[in-house]
């Protein structure tokens, strides 16, 4: 493969973000490739250059005819204008201040902690052993190294490091700096001055059940009745599992979309969205110097001619990428045409090989086009893999798509009782009276997916 070919192929894979920027790269590194911005001057004659001069303007003498009174009154003047007040200054090339500088920055939790520290003026072995700790700690506010190693680490012995822990989990978020689940929900239990004993005990002993909500288990090897079970339970629920979880610093992804698609007049047009991507040309000034035959040095001749041959490239693969994510798109919409008009529910089977067919491309390239691209449409924003689907077949009639089936099974569960969810055999039953034939294994799978618990744990008491 060519160098050349290697990166039209790159180009198809790349997002609208990742092209501009390296379009912006290709700007920097090669002279003979530029923005095209429209000229209009440049396309005249030079007669019609002419015409349209503008006329040289004439700045005409100031003159100052009318003559100073003598009866103002100048000692009130300069009072009144002297006097305080607002004041606006303006300096030449002085830069605005950045939007940033007025957007607080999220303080961490590790910061958050380091402060807490210092504020309890610890001895300079407790402040290292702290460090220690503080900088073991993971995104949810668990430690992840034993006391051990971190006694090791930092030369000091077992109860010294026990010491500062026990210190750093009186702190704020309550229950951080916990080692597991159990001892970050005693913690909280602690601040609150909880004295439950059924609530201790099931944090201390009886955590796998309570994650796996089998309250009968509990029930039984406490010998207490069901109804107190669940009351400790609810109590433990208003706990927080997480308590490094306020000062999470994941910032939310905005998708813009590659691809609009509009309904007009009962038709879908399809516009690709070429905000922000520079429109390219040859530099003219290098584009003539070669073309009229001007005297250059070999080597400057053959460097120009071999910059100029990359930009052409470049900007004949920007244009058949361009070309190529338009066709996948209006093959989508010809194949997917019920999913446009009625919603996720009417979305067809569809595998590359379809596509890659009805638009005569190859499926590696159909696999590229369609790879972090994503389209608006008037069901809502999607990735163009998602239209992509394994068939599940019917007891009667066409197969469907994966991902409608998806989609049925989430709202099967959405509008089940919460005190009987329905088991993955019962939603077997219920997709067979839909005439949607499919396995129990499946099912587990696509609530895997879907981030669906099984039925004991999405029971409500």
């Amino acid at each position: 493969m060519t160098p050349q070919l290697q990166q039209a192929i790159k180009l198809l894979q790349l997002s609208r973000l990742e092209l501009v920027d390296m379009i912006q790269q290709e700007m920097e590194i090669n002279p003979a490739l530029e923005e095209s911005i429209d000229h209009t001057i440049e396309e005249l004659t030079p007669e019609e250059q002419e015409l349209i001069k503008p006329e040289p303007l004439h700045t005409e003498e100031v003159k100052i005819d009318e003559k100073i009174k003598n009866d103002t009154d100048w000692e009130n003047y300069i009072d009144e204008y002297n006097s305080a007040g607002r004041s606006q200054f303006e300096f030449e090339g002085k830069e605005a201040p950045k939007y940033e500088s007025f957007i607080a920055s999220k303080q961490s939790l590790e910061d958050h902690l380091l402060w807490q520290l210092l504020m309890a003026m610890p001895s300079p072995e407790e402040e290292e052993i702290g460090s220690q700790i503080i900088g073991n700690l993971n995104k949810d506010g668990y430690l992840t190294s034993s006391v051990e190693e971190i006694a090791e680490a930092s030369g000091k012995t077992l109860d010294q490091v026990e010491d500062v822990l026990f210190l750093l989990q009186s702190f704020d978020p309550v229950g951080v700096c916990a080692r597991d689940l159990s001892e970050c929900l005693l913690i909280q239990a602690k601040y609150l001055g909880l004295k439950d004993k059924i609530v201790i005990e099931i944090i201390k002993s009886h955590i796998t059940h309570l994650e796996n909500k089998n309250y009968k288990a509990i029930s039984k090897a406490l010998k207490i009745s069901l109804k107190a079970v669940i009351t400790a339970v609810n109590i433990i629920q208003g706990f927080e599992p997480k308590p490094g979880r306020p000062f999470n610093d994941d910032e939310p992804h905005y998708i813009v979309p590659d691809i609009y698609v509009y309904k007009h007049e009962n038709k879908y047009v399809i516009m690709l969205n070429d905000d922000g991507v520079p429109r390219l040309r040859i530099n003219p000034y290098y584009k003539k110097a070669i073309s009229r035959g001007e005297t250059i040095p070999s080597q400057t001749k053959n460097y120009l001619q071999e910059k100029m041959r990359s930009a052409t490239w470049l900007i004949k693969s920007i244009h058949q990428r361009q070309k190529t994510i338009y066709n996948v798109m209006e093959s989508i919409v010809k194949f997917q045409k019920d999913f446009f008009d009625k919603g996720i529910a009417y979305l067809k089977p569809m595998v590359l090989r379809d596509m890659a067919q009805d638009i005569n491309m190859h499926e590696s390239t159909v696999s590229r086009v369609t790879t972090n691209k994503y389209a608006y449409t008037p069901q809502g924003i999607f990735e163009l893999k998602y239209f992509f689907n394994s068939s599940i077949n019917r007891i009667h009639g066409s197969a469907i798509a994966s991902a409608s089936v998806m989609e049925k099974i989430k709202r099967i569960i959405d509008s089940e009782d919460p005190k009987r969810p329905y088991s993955d055999e019962k939603l077997v039953e219920i997709l067979k009276e839909s005439n949607i034939d499919i396995a129990r294994r499946t099912i587990a799978k696509y609530r895997e997916i879907m981030r669906v618990l099984p039925s004991n744990k999405r029971k409500q008491y």
